[in-house]
């Protein structure tokens, strides 16, 4: 039993002609009547009464026919999903982030639910160290992380480059500086993020390579509880520009560069690279790239290149797609 012999059965039933119901479905009569005996021989049962000549059907064949347009009615709305999704009428997004990474979705997400509203849009948040087994795990589609993944089996696309910048209060002695030296910073109290990670690594290592104590009077869970403890002059800190790029420009805290320390990361959306994404997952990555066409390192060129500093509200709202 086919599709193909139940729209035949459909027709003939509903023109009540096996000639009618040829040229409906545009075919020969002999092919409709073929299609309707194997039906009746894969059941045992006659469909149709073959004394009255305008397509009455029998017990079965009533019974079959109800399923046979279920079974219709299923693959139109099977189809008609399958275009939506296609069309980006319907459809959902999954992406994980940690608690950095999150900040470099939120411009790229506002463009995102503009062209695509019907899209729901899933982010998980998680450690940095998990998205990569997470995105090949089939937890979700696309991961956003800030540094190449190792394994083999991922597809990266670098989309942003950030720095380190060094946060202090508005009426601190250092603010009125753009740029200071580490040993600058051997009397100050730093606040820090207590999820370890290869950033604060290199900045302890950096303060010992240049004899410099590094006070850490405060360890703290999450970034936007040392944002407000900097912001209150309980100490200064060291974090990825991005995730204070809303405090700099609302004047709340002042961000400083050391020339010890011009730590740059480069942000990289991930995917399975054998993966068959989604139609939604493929729009993502269509609106970041069109977001943050990608550049290469002032290391190896000097082109300009995309930071935190070009996605500021203010510069985001100039730099709208059409």
């Amino acid at each position: 039993m086919d599709v193909n012999q139940l729209e035949v059965l459909l027709a003939v039933a509903k023109e009540q002609s096996f000639s009618r119901a040829a040229q409906a479905l545009h075919r020969t009569q002999p092919a409709v009547s073929q299609a309707i005996r194997r039906l009746e021989s894969e059941l045992g049962e006659p469909l149709f009464d073959r004394s009255s000549k305008d397509g009455t059907l029998t017990a079965s064949g009533r019974v079959l026919f109800d399923f046979a347009e279920q079974m219709l009615n299923l693959r139109q709305g099977a189809h008609a999903a399958i275009k939506e999704l296609r069309d980006l009428h319907r459809g959902k997004l999954s992406l994980s982030a940690n608690e950095y990474t999150v900040m470099y979705l939120l411009p790229v997400l506002s463009i995102f639910r503009q062209r695509h509203p019907d899209i729901k849009v899933e982010v998980k948040r998680s450690l940095a160290s998990r998205i990569a087994s997470e995105v090949l795990g089939r937890v979700v589609e696309i991961g956003v992380v800030s540094f190449k993944p190792n394994e083999s089996a991922i597809s990266s696309v670098p989309v942003l480059t950030d720095e380190l910048a060094l946060i202090v209060a508005v009426d601190h002695p250092l603010a009125a500086k753009q740029l200071v030296s580490v040993r600058e910073l051997g009397a100050e109290s730093f606040i820090a993020h207590n999820v370890p990670s290869p950033y604060r690594e290199r900045v302890v290592r950096t303060f010992e390579k240049y004899r410099t104590p590094l006070n850490i009077s405060m360890e703290m869970p999450t970034l936007e509880s040392i944002k407000r403890l900097v912001e209150q002059g309980m100490g200064v800190a060291l974090i990825p520009r991005l995730t204070a790029q809303s405090e700099i420009a609302r004047g709340q805290v002042a961000a400083l560069t050391v020339k010890e320390m011009r730590f740059e990361r480069r942000l990289q959306l991930i995917y399975r690279r054998s993966a068959t994404l989604s139609h939604a997952a493929k729009a993502f990555l269509r609106v970041a790239r069109d977001l943050n066409p990608p550049q290469k390192s002032t290391r190896d060129t000097k082109e300009k290149k995309v930071t935190a500093n070009q996605l500021s509200p203010s510069s985001q709202q100039r730099r709208q797609l059409p």
